[in-house]
């Protein structure tokens, strides 16, 4: 087996002489793909293109369009800002630019603006008889400004607070909440609005990652369905309980359809003629990575099931099937995402785990579902070593082909690292996949310094994906081996995996990470007096948590935006829900949980030993700034070599694409000077 690894690295590398590796330009200099919809003939497939500029630090999209059986893609859109499909009706295609309705021919000729709504529209959708439109805006609902609540002191900058949740993610609590509105629409012109949810201090989308999908039309025009947590302050803090509204507009009654579903219910769906109505939804309130179902209730029968509780794994998202007899879904299995079909009974008490086909099966993931056409689908598709581009899938064989190839040129031309998908046993016993990332053109008989990759989450899946920053491909392109592990608390490998990191951050997560490098590290190929360990987030904290305890493995650390101290951490970070799940609640109390003890890095920083560089993002509320500065100046006070990478305007990710650059250049400078 080691001598056919070797021979297949022998070629790789010879195969890779001459062509480039990637660089950090480069990589933010890709075409960013993203599809949109099938025309209405289902002959072709409307697709987003983002392209970055570095110099003025702007980002635009266009729209193009290629047919399903090949041939030439062509451009829809040029206008300056981006571009979004909202939908296509009479022949025309409609969508959105600048927060104003467009339409254009299939052809992308006679594009004319339809609407001049002051402020714009957000998430707007048509209803399926054309009569009406649906769209979000924000409402003042609460003044929580000075300059709201003080008109004379128009000036003040002030916020004035008397409970949670008084920031999110990356904004301050404004008292301004986005609403559902709808109106009649006739040729562009928009009257008679009406917001559904009243004078409720509630969202929709939900805050901050929700979109379009939280709201939708009932195929008859008839009613409103949007997805909403309808909770306030300390209580909206704590939860994960949002539910699904209808809204009949004759009447103008709100009925809770999903009343006494205690998690998350998401991602609506009507089939087509409107008789049953799916959904994914997670039973435990304030688990935010619980197992997530497709439901779907019958009309017919005014019942609700739960099509995937048998199932030993958790959906990302579906589509129905165009006959309504199946449902499509994407889900993570053994480090990949792949397409899965899930066939209805007629009885549907009767499905079960077996109902459920796996289509897809290869090193990639299907990370989108972008329409059906018969017996094809049409999704977009990532690994390790290409960004996403749309492909087919055959829906009888699963076979997956080429559709779209905006970067192939750039990728013809650059040296791909092989991606090998290693079983490493963990300190329990248990199977552990491990993905390790070797450098282009590898060589076998030379010594080569490896990163050890610490996802973050800490429940998100380490799969297939490509990343725009956290980019293995470019790491390895520095030359070095990455070692990436699905330790415990990722899915795709039951929900017993899943589960197992909630109120066990610091132990057997800890100990999966060491197997992992140690495994790696035996390989001649490693230089062991070279190995770093970087991550952000959970990972970050993992990073932290290693500093204390690697007994001397490694050489130097880089943690993004980690937790460093957990009480610091629980008093200031905005989604309690989170924290109380996976780390057991306050600080405070009779029952401290043992996360404050055993598992906060802070307490270990006694063992702190190596060179240490820390990025903190200045607008990230889930990880405030208080952490990476805590950490830094640790460091700083132990005398050890550290550096701080602080991005002021940043959140828990880096946005900006100049930002980005920094990121890179310092990463690896960083990575240079201490793995020397």
């Amino acid at each position: 087996m080691r001598k056919i690894l070797t021979t297949a690295f022998i070629l790789c590398g010879f195969s890779a002489f001459a062509q480039q590796s990637l660089t950090p330009q480069a990589l933010l200099e890709l075409g960013r793909v993203s599809g949109e919809r099938l025309s209405a003939d289902k002959k072709s497939v409307i697709y987003g293109v983002s392209n970055f500029d570095l110099a003025s630090n702007k980002s635009e999209r266009n729209l193009f369009q290629i047919p399903l059986n090949g041939g030439q893609a062509k451009q829809l859109t040029k206008t300056v800002g981006s571009e979004s499909i909202i939908d296509i009706k009479n022949g025309k295609t409609i969508y959105t630019h600048k927060g104003q309705l467009w339409e254009m021919n299939a052809d992308g000729s006679g594009a004319k603006q339809l609407t001049n709504y002051k402020g714009g529209l957000a998430n707007a959708k048509i209803s399926p008889d054309g009569k009406k439109i649906l769209f979000t805006k924000e409402v003042q609902m609460i003044k929580t400004v000075a300059s709201d609540k003080y008109t004379d002191l128009p000036k003040s900058n002030a916020y004035i607070f008397t409970d949670l949740n008084y920031r999110h993610w990356d904004t301050w609590e404004d008292g301004k909440f986005s609403h559902v509105f709808v109106a009649d629409y006739q040729n562009g012109n928009i009257s008679n609005e009406l917001d559904v949810m009243k004078d409720e201090p509630y969202d929709c989308p939900q805050q901050p990652f929700g979109g379009p999908e939280d709201v939708i039309w009932s195929p008859d025009s008839k009613a409103v369905l949007y997805v909403t947590k309808k909770k306030f302050g300390k209580d909206y803090a704590q939860s994960t309980n949002t539910d699904i509204y209808r809204y009949e507009l004759a009447n103008k009654h709100t009925f809770n359809l999903t009343s006494g579903m205690l998690g998350y219910d998401t991602q609506l769906a009507f089939n087509k003629d409107g008789s049953r109505l799916a959904w994914t939804s997670m039973a435990e309130d304030g688990y935010e990575s619980d197992k997530n179902d497709i439901m779907l209730f019958d009309y017919s029968s005014n019942v609700c099931h739960n099509l995937t509780k048998d199932w030993d794994e958790t959906v990302s998202s579906f589509v129905w099937s165009e006959d309504n007899s199946k449902i499509y879904f994407l889900a993570v299995k053994n480090g990949t995402e792949q397409l899965f079909e899930l066939s209805l009974n007629k009885d549907l008490n009767n499905n079960t785990a077996k109902n459920i086909r796996m289509l897809t099966n290869g090193r990639w993931d299907i990370n989108g579902i972008v329409g059906q056409s018969g017996n094809t689908m049409v999704v977009s598709r990532t690994d390790m070593n290409h960004a996403a581009e749309l492909f087919k899938v055959n829906l009888k064989n699963g076979d997956v082909s080429a559709l779209t190839a905006v970067n192939k040129k750039f990728y013809d031309g650059l040296a791909m690292s092989e991606v090998e998908a290693r079983t490493v046993k963990t300190s329990d016993g248990r199977d552990m996949l491990t993905w390790v990332i070797y450098p282009p053109g590898f060589d076998p008989t030379k010594k080569y310094p490896t990163l050890l990759y610490c996802q973050g989450g800490p429940q998100s899946a380490l799969s297939q994906f490509y990343s725009f920053r956290w980019n293995f491909q470019l790491m390895a392109a520095q030359g070095y081996i990455v070692v990436a592990p699905n330790r415990r608390g990722m899915p795709g490998y039951g929900v017993e995996w899943n589960r197992a990191i909630s109120g066990d951050w610091g132990g057997q997560p800890m100990r999966d990470y060491l197997a992992a490098i140690d495994a790696v590290a035996k390989e001649p190929y490693v230089d062991k007096d070279r190995l770093g360990c970087v991550g952000a987030s959970y990972g970050g904290y993992s990073v932290f948590m290693l500093a204390g305890m690697h007994q001397n493995r490694f050489k130097t650390f880089i943690a993004h935006d980690g937790l460093f101290d957990l009480k610091s951490w629980y008093g200031t970070t905005e989604e309690l829900f989170f924290a109380n799940k996976d780390v057991g609640g306050p600080y405070w109390g009779k029952n401290i949980p043992k996360s404050y003890r055993d598992f906060d890095p802070s307490n270990f920083v006694d063992n702190w030993n190596t060179p240490i560089m820390i990025v903190q993002g200045g607008n990230d509320f889930r990880v405030p700034i208080e952490q990476g500065l805590e950490a830094f100046q640790a460091a700083q006070l132990k005398g050890i070599k550290s550096k701080l990478l602080y991005l002021p305007e940043e959140n828990h990710w880096v946005l900006s694409g100049q930002n980005a650059m920094v990121w890179q250049r310092e990463f690896f400078d960083w990575l240079k000077e201490t793995l020397k």
